[in-house]
């Protein structure tokens, strides 16, 4: 019998508290486990966490809680309406509250406070990526606040993404600028990992930039961001136009403001982030705008659109350590070698981290190039 660390009414009623109440209409069918990408490759039941958070008896201290992705395919399935993100961050709420949290979380949670990032840099370098760019920073008036978030910020990786981002947005005259060291994260992530204060700290602190700054339309380049500028922060009463870089690209192209003169003549497959696709329906855009590459053929893969395969790079697991023979993103490597694709492309900075670490750990992963959508665009402008 799974020993309980809170008493019964007291888990039960947080459970409640923190939206995690669709958990009482599950029946137990099973079909969450079934879909789970975890059951690829190991062996996890949200199923089970179901029924023993409906009777209280949750292990907040065991691993199982920490699992889940938050990808999106289980809730996007379930026949009885069971939100099993917002069931599964209640746990982890709870577990917060007791101080029963892995050690990566709560450091990342000390970065987040003290330098407003999760990878710990300065607060200061914050726009270190753009020097040499000319790029301003935002003032009322500009059309864009461009906001490349953490990642692109301070990843030596992913800079090469928020820089490409800029070159496409000065090639297509777009008025934008950046939040340098004003920008702090937006706390999507550490919010599912159930810490609320935290995120909440972050959130306030970006919308009190925002209206000071007089913005109007955001620019990002992760799902992630994307996600809870949408969908989260209108809780604090933030109701800015949020597009994605895949969606401006889209924009810019079929107004004729940006041209793609060069040609990319590579097999191209293309991943669908959990944030972007499963979540938000950003489906089209990023492939129309790689259809409009002259050379480029796009091959899909097993896995695409709504049933993409998590990265599992979200819910905190980002910061989670994974052993190499559990890793979603290995899996979805070989899917991309299989359809014989030269470069796995997507939109999302997890998804490249995770499948830059699977292409160097795999044997033959090393033949396909790991490339953010905006690094191909940029190449052909």
């Amino acid at each position: 019998m799974t020993e309980t660390v809170a008493p019964y009414k007291e888990i039960v009623d947080i459970i409640k508290l923190q939206g995690g109440q669709s958990f009482k209409y599950c029946y137990q069918c099973g079909i969450c486990d079934a879909v789970c990408p975890w059951n690829k490759v190991s062996s996890f039941s949200m199923r089970k966490l179901a029924r023993q958070a409906v009777f209280g008896l949750t292990a907040i201290d065991e691993e199982e809680i920490w699992r889940c992705t938050t990808c999106g395919t289980c809730p996007s399935r379930c026949p009885r309406g069971v939100d099993q993100i917002k069931a599964g961050v209640s746990l982890r709420r709870i577990a917060t509250e007791y101080g029963v949290v892995p050690d990566s979380i709560t450091t990342i949670s000390g970065h987040l406070m003290s330098e407003g990032n999760s990878l710990g840099g300065e607060r200061g370098k914050r726009a270190a990526w753009a020097e040499g760019l000319s790029v301003n920073t935002f003032a009322e008036g500009m059309e864009i606040l461009y906001y490349p978030g953490c990642y692109l910020s301070y990843d030596p990786r992913m800079k090469k993404v928020a820089v490409a981002t800029a070159k496409i947005l000065q090639k297509a005259g777009v008025g934008f600028g950046i939040l340098g060291p004003k920008e702090v994260c937006c706390g999507e992530s550490i919010r599912k990992t159930g810490d609320e204060a935290t995120f909440k700290h972050l959130a306030r602190e970006n919308i009190k930039t925002f209206i000071d700054h007089g913005v109007k339309r955001i620019l990002v380049s992760s799902p992630h961001c994307f996600h809870t500028f949408a969908n989260e922060y209108p809780e604090f009463g933030m109701h800015f136009e949020v597009i994605h870089i895949t969606q401006f690209m889209h924009e810019l192209i079929g107004s004729g403001r940006l041209e793609l003169k060069g040609s990319y003549a590579k097999r191209i497959t293309y991943h669908d982030p959990c944030y972007l696709g499963r979540h938000n329906k950003i489906f089209d855009q990023p492939r129309e705008v790689l259809g409009q590459v002259n050379g480029l053929t796009l091959n899909e893969m097993e896995d695409y659109r709504e049933n993409s395969l998590c990265c599992g790079g979200g819910g905190g697991r980002i910061w989670m350590e994974t052993p190499k023979e559990e890793r979603f993103s290995n899996i979805r490597l070989k899917q991309a070698l299989d359809v014989d694709a030269e470069v796995l492309a997507t939109s999302c900075p997890y998804c490249i981290t995770n499948f830059t670490d699977s292409a160097l750990s795999l044997g033959n992963g090393r033949s396909i190039e790991i490339k953010d959508v905006t690094e191909i665009i940029q190449e052909v402008i």
